[in-house]
C-alpha cells in the first residue's frame, strides 16, 4: 500500500504542474487580481478559459494527493510530490514552449537533488502517521498563516519591485498550499471516526482559509511572475513546509544516526540556494 500511494504522490506532481501551466495561460490574460474585491476577481479568472481548465486539472491533482495522504506518511508523500519540481523547466520548455533561463535549470536541478537525497534519508515508515496533538498543530498553523500574510503584504509594503511581489506571493501561496496539506493529513486520520462531523473541526477551517489565501496568492504571482519562477517557488515552498509538518506535526521519523541527519542538512541547504536561484532568471513569460 504504501508503494501504491507514492506511486500516487508522483502522479499528482505531475498533473499539479500541469494545472500550474493552464492557469498561469490564463492568468496573464484575466483582470488584475484584486483583494478589496475578492468575489469580482474570483469570478473574472474562472471566466478566463485556461484558468479554469487549471482549476479543474488541479482538483483532479489535489484528489490524488489527498488519496496518497490516507496511505502514507505526510512528509514522504510530499518528498515524492517534490519531485515534480524538477520536471517544471522540462516541461515549461519542451511542451509550452517558454524559455528558461540556465540559472533555473540549476535552480530547479538542485531543489531535484535536495529533495531525492531528503527523501533517500527518510527512515522507513510504515503506516500514514495521521495522529497528532492538537496544540503542535496549532502552534505550526498559526506560524505558516502568519509567515504567509507577511510575504503577501510585506514587499508591497516595502516598495519592492513587481517580480520580487510576485516571487513573494509564490513563496506565501506555497506555505499556504501547506498548510492546507497538513490539516487535510489530520482530517484523514479523523474523518474514519468522526464521519462528517469531523468537517466541523479546527483542522478544517485551517484547510479551508489557507486554501483561500493559497488560491488569491498564487492566482496574483502568476499574473506578475515568470512561470518557471513562480511555479517551481510555489512547489519548493509547499513541499517544505509539508515535510516540516510530517516531522513536527505527526511525528514522522527522522535519520538515527549523524551522516543521515548531515545528509539530510545538506538537502535543506541544496533547496534554499536553489531557490534563490529560480528567479533569478526574467524570462518564462508567455504572451498576452
Amino acid at each position: 500500500m504504501l508503494n501504491l500511494g507514492l506511486l500516487i504522490a508522483l502522479l499528482s506532481a505531475l498533473t499539479m504542474n500541469l494545472a500550474f501551466f493552464f492557469k498561469f495561460r490564463g492568468a496573464r490574460v484575466a483582470p488584475r487580481v484584486d483583494l478589496r474585491h475578492p468575489v469580482a476577481s474570483a469570478i473574472e479568472l474562472w471566466k478566463s478559459k485556461w484558468f479554469a481548465i487549471g482549476m479543474v486539472v488541479g482538483l483532479i491533482a489535489w484528489g490524488m494527493h489527498v488519496a496518497a495522504l490516507t496511505i502514507a506518511p505526510l512528509s514522504l508523500v510530499q518528498a515524492v510530490v517534490a519531485s515534480g519540481v524538477a520536471l517544471v523547466a522540462v516541461m515549461a520548455d519542451r511542451i509550452f514552449g517558454l524559455q528558461v533561463g540556465r540559472r533555473q535549470w540549476w535552480g530547479l536541478a538542485l531543489t531535484a537533488v535536495g529533495l531525492a537525497l531528503l527523501a533517500l534519508t527518510m527512515p522507513a515508515s510504515i503506516g500514514s502517521h495521521a495522529s497528532y496533538s492538537g496544540a503542535q498543530m496549532a502552534l505550526f498553523e498559526a506560524v505558516l498563516l502568519a509567515v504567509g500574510v507577511v510575504l503577501i503584504v510585506g514587499p508591497r509594503a516595502a516598495g519592492a519591485r513587481t517580480e520580487h511581489h510576485g516571487i513573494a506571493l509564490a513563496a506565501a501561496a506555497g506555505i499556504m498550499f501547506g498548510a492546507c496539506n497538513v490539516s487535510v493529513k489530520a482530517l484523514t486520520g479523523t474523518l474514519p471516526d468522526a464521519g462528517l462531523v469531523g468537517l466541523i473541526s479546527a483542522p478544517a477551517l485551517i484547510a479551508v482559509v489557507a486554501s483561500i489565501g493559497a488560491f488569491y496568492a498564487s492566482a496574483r504571482s502568476l499574473q506578475l511572475g515568470g512561470a518557471v519562477a513562480v511555479i517551481g517557488i510555489t512547489g519548493t515552498a509547499s513541499s517544505i513546509t509539508c515535510v516540516a509538518g510530517g516531522i513536527l506535526v505527526f511525528g514522522d521519523p527522522m535519520p538515527a544516526d549523524l551522516l543521515g541527519i548531515l545528509v539530510q542538512s545538506l538537502a535543506f541547504v541544496l533547496v534554499i540556494a536553489a531557490s534563490a536561484l529560480i528567479p533569478a532568471s526574467r524570462v518564462g513569460q508567455v504572451s498576452t
